[in-house]
């Protein structure tokens, strides 16, 4: 393909600082338009990062002659249509996370990825920072031995400080999001059990709204039983007390236990029988950018596909379960 020219349809928040710029500083790699609905928003960002066109329309965008690739950013709703969109136009994609609202969805992103033979990549994009890469190489290791139990927690307060401030709060809007801030957060950690342990063989748990604060259910709980026989127990709520909110996870293994929080803190703490460590990360500028360079190899036929839509359907089969969807 030789440069990828991208456009992003939905220049929003996540594309201001984690996405946006990393586009044009990987090689063989352009953004060459942005999308927005809201015309003075465009032409704003675009003013702001240097982008040559800017569009209020995404059938403008996707008509574009220049652009070969597209980067879906718009909330979970309009995933599966814009991914639609592009692949049936030949265009390559990348999909922001949650990949759509529900299992069923992400399967007809999939057919549609069969049917045209495009090349579509989702963000699960931790997979490619240093910190859970080498907290993949402890664990193919064994630095803990076996790993029996995954206990991850997330409790926060009603308004996450992890979440990104938007006018409307779309994330708790069921319909646009698919849930609530389980459903923003969640694919992050989930996606990287399955990176790290496999094909879960069975998952179950239940959600409820407890404080009934928004329409979105802020209270979910799941299980994951993996075909290696690792377990994994998962937390999330979002009302407790700011003194008990927590983010962190834990690997028990036949050795020793691994420590490590998903968002904003970058360690990872592990002890065995004999030893431990405490390794400190610097996250990159962009946070997408590892992983955008390898969708860029990608695309242009030079590298894997680090996070396939088959994959990504496997996650939103776990988290329906999880919802009672």
């Amino acid at each position: 393909m030789g440069n990828i020219n991208w456009g992003i349809i939905g220049c929003g928040d996540v594309t201001e600082k984690k996405s946006g710029q990393a586009y044009n500083k990987i090689p063989g790699s352009s953004l060459v338009a942005v999308m927005r609905r809201d015309a003075a928003k465009a032409a704003d960002y675009a003013k702001r990062h240097g982008v040559g066109k800017w569009y209020s329309d995404a059938e403008q965008l996707l008509n574009d002659p220049e652009i070969n690739a597209v980067s879906v950013a718009t909330p979970p709703a309009f995933h599966l249509e814009y991914a639609v969109a592009a692949l049936k136009r030949g265009l390559n994609v990348y999909v922001e996370k949650p990949v759509t609202r529900t299992a069923n969805e992400a399967q007809q992103m999939s057919d549609a990825v069969k049917q045209t033979n495009g090349r579509l990549t989702v963000a699960h994009y931790r997979r490619a920072l240093p910190m859970f890469l080498k907290l993949k190489e402890l664990l193919d290791n064994k630095i803990i031995g076996e790993v029996r139990t995954v206990q991850i927690r997330m409790w926060k307060t009603s308004e996450p400080d992890l979440i990104a401030r938007t006018e409307t709060n779309w994330r708790v809007q069921p319909e646009l999001s698919g849930g609530g801030y389980f459903h923003d957060l969640a694919p992050h950690q989930l996606d990287l059990m399955l990176f790290y342990f496999g094909e879960p063989e069975r998952y179950h748990g239940f959600s409820l709204n407890q404080s009934e604060a928004t329409p979105a259910d802020d209270h979910v709980c799941g299980q994951i039983v993996f075909k290696n026989k690792v377990v994994v127990n998962g937390s999330w709520c979002f009302n407790v007390a700011e003194n008990e909110t927590t983010d962190t996870c834990e690997i028990i293994g036949t050795k020793g236990k691994i420590t490590f929080p998903f968002f904003g803190l970058w360690y990872i703490t592990w002890k065995n029988e004999t030893e431990g460590d405490t390794l400190n990360f610097v996250p990159p500028e962009h946070i997408q950018q590892p992983m955008i360079a390898k969708i860029v190899d990608y695309f242009n036929g030079e590298g894997p596909n680090p996070c396939s839509i088959e994959e990504a359907i496997t996650l939103m089969k776990i988290m329906d379960a999880f919802t009672g969807k």
